[in-house]
């Protein structure tokens, strides 16, 4: 059984964890409203952009001269996997749902017999992956969006999957990262980045349906210029999920730590009080012995 001394130690300790957690939780709070916000509004240029790819991709289906980020390369054998993590922890399973995704995507990949390389954007993702997948794990990207995600950080991720593909490194590549919807609920999302995937829709509506385009100066010049640029576009929204997801998963793992520091401190006050109690009666019990025995 712990002395006195002892269990006021370990309320002394546990009250310091409550401090610190409370203040996390706060600080999480304030960063969760910027980042929020940013991510909200990242959606609708994002959304817009995606659905203009999708009609443009649905009627150029075929064409000859199309763009290889548009139709892909013909294969399917080389799928480049980016994970979006946080370079943090204390964030509950914020980052353990991003690398259990990733794992069970690389896994059926690889049992289909396809070749897989994984480009982790976030230091936790990198370290959780790296002892079971360390083999096709290329140097990512930490330390990304200290003070915010911007867009020329994105721009920098959306570079190097570019120069990839065209060194032919790859044929398919699928991001995965966490979508806001709470501070309490992050939904774990994969998006096909590239080629771009064309809507299901767009296979059943009749070409007569379709809006006709007409490109100046071309179609090739035009493409060649949105399609790196909605690569770009679509990471940076999937980072500014991704960092409302965390301070959201924080705010909340914070919250739930302080609580239980504190039903902590309740136990160990009734446990304290109880044993003091106990060593007080002993104590009467020991005088009154002695005074009767004299």
């Amino acid at each position: 059984m712990p002395s006195l001394k002892d269990l006021r130690l370990r309320i002394t300790s546990v009250k310091s964890t409550r401090k610190i957690t409370s203040a996390m939780k706060m600080v999480a709070a304030s960063k969760l409203r910027r980042a929020q916000t940013a991510a909200e509004a990242a959606r609708p240029f994002a959304e817009r952009m995606e659905r203009m790819l999708g009609t443009l991709a649905g009627a150029m289906a075929g064409q000859a001269g199309a763009p290889a980020m548009l139709t892909g390369t013909g294969s399917d054998q080389v799928h480049l996997i980016v994970p979006v993590t946080a370079d943090r922890g204390l964030c509950g399973g914020f980052n353990s749902s991003i690398t259990r995704s990733t794992r069970l995507l690389t896994a059926e990949l690889l049992k289909q017999g396809k070749k897989v390389v994984i480009l982790p954007v976030g230091r936790k993702g990198r370290e959780a992956l790296r002892r079971d997948y360390g083999h096709l794990m290329i140097e990512g990207f930490d330390n990304l969006g200290r003070k915010g995600i911007t867009f020329p950080e994105a721009d920098q991720v959306a570079t190097r999957i570019t120069q990839m593909f065209a060194n032919g490194e790859f044929d398919v590549c699928t991001v995965v990262y966490n979508r806001f919807v709470s501070a309490i609920s992050q939904n774990v999302t994969r998006q096909q980045l590239i080629p771009f995937p064309v809507p299901a829709q767009s296979e059943t509506v009749d070409a007569s349906a379709r809006a006709v385009y007409e490109f100046e100066p071309g179609e090739a010049e035009i493409l060649a210029e949105i399609l790196p640029r909605n690569l770009a576009i679509q990471l940076f929204r999937s980072m500014l999920e991704s960092q409302a997801s965390e301070q959201g998963a924080r705010m909340t793992a914070m919250d739930n730590a302080t609580r239980n520091a504190g039903d902590m401190i309740n136990a160990l006050a009734i446990k304290y009080n109880r044993s003091r109690q106990a060593q007080i009666t002993k104590e009467l019990i020991e005088i009154i012995s002695g005074a009767e025995a004299l």
